[in-house]
């Protein structure tokens, strides 16, 4: 039987989609390691995803939603709390003591678990050379890019806080990855308020956590100074509302490993915004991984395009009798 995508959507909406989601979060590592320089890692969250919530929900009340769907609101919060609580909380904890393009190359294994995990897909994703060898070739490329910063890290004395900083990326990448797999495949209704209600819960999650890892303490709003609150601003209205609405709404139009594939680009643009904002420096290896990282996206979306191509041609048509045929 041939699979068909959930939803259909315009060619145009898809690209202006990846364009969102490649470009803005590979951002917002930069942003996120501004804004938590000021403000502790939990109450960043728990600011950034009501506001974002609150705005959307706002929005999906003029446009006239349903917004109180039980069913809905229960996917939600599951998908919730292990996207943006577990997975983005990982990444916002970690930035207080890992650099920004640190987090971003090890958060870029995210591809690697969305095949592992995505169990209906296993045959398809199992059998794709092109599938396979992108997202090899996609880490090897990662590996290149940030090879020097990560033995830097490991070889620092007093590394120890580091290294689980490390460890909890990794496990909050799968739980990003399964999120995500979640969503696409239990999520119903519109895809904004559903985006909505996951950040609006995930915010919520993130006040308990802010007093048990005793943020609060010492924290004072007049300190944070302007470019924290601009970041902030940044990550609400590009991070959360452009950039996650397009990647919800992706996981319901596209294939999971292809919209996985941001995770090779935005170590890339993280590198990118380090050079020319903040005057690092890039090395030849760095940007020989930076060539192997765009070639890792390319095979896989042309697996995905292959496949899609496939799956057209074999749709049955009608012969002149009325019988159907193969083509």
């Amino acid at each position: 039987m041939l699979t068909t995508e959930r939803k259909s959507a315009s060619q145009a909406m898809v690209i202006i989609a990846f364009a969102t989601v490649y470009l803005v979060w590979g951002s917002t590592y930069f942003f996120i390691q501004k804004a938590v320089a000021h403000i502790p890692a939990f109450i960043l969250g728990a600011l950034r995803f009501i506001t974002a919530g609150i705005i959307l929900m706002a929005w999906c009340a003029f446009k006239g939603e349903k917004l109180w769907d039980v069913q809905m609101i229960k996917h939600a919060a599951i998908s919730s709390f292990l996207l943006l609580f577990i997975g983005n909380g990982a990444v916002i904890w970690a930035e207080e003591t890992l650099p920004s393009s640190l987090v971003a190359v090890l958060v870029s294994a995210a591809p690697i678990w969305f095949v592992v995990l995505d169990k209906p897909k296993w045959q398809e994703n199992f059998t794709s050379r092109k599938t396979l060898l992108g997202l090899a070739v996609g880490f090897v490329g990662v590996i290149l890019l940030f090879k020097e910063r990560v033995s830097a890290a490991l070889s620092t004395p007093g590394n120890a806080y580091q290294i689980i900083g490390l460890l909890v990326l990794v496990m909050g990448s799968m739980s990003w990855a399964g999120g995500s797999l979640y969503s696409r495949y239990k999520s119903t209704g519109s895809a904004t308020v559903n985006t909505a209600w996951q950040m609006m819960a995930a915010g919520i999650a993130f006040i308990p956590s802010s007093f048990i890892s005793n943020d609060w303490s010492g924290f004072k709003w007049e300190a944070v100074t302007l470019e924290s609150w601009l970041s902030v601003a940044y990550l609400v209205t590009m991070g959360s509302l452009a950039g996650y609405s397009a990647y919800v709404w992706l996981l319901q139009v596209r294939p999971a490993t292809q919209v996985s594939t941001y995770a090779y680009v935005n170590p890339v643009v993280a590198v990118l915004l380090g050079v020319f904002i903040a005057g690092e420096h890039m090395s030849p290896l760095q940007i020989a991984g930076l060539a192997v990282i765009l070639t890792s996206v390319l095979l896989i979306n042309m697996a995905k395009h292959s496949k899609e191509k496939q799956q057209k041609e074999a749709i049955p048509r009608l012969n002149t009798k009325g019988k159907a045929i193969a083509v």
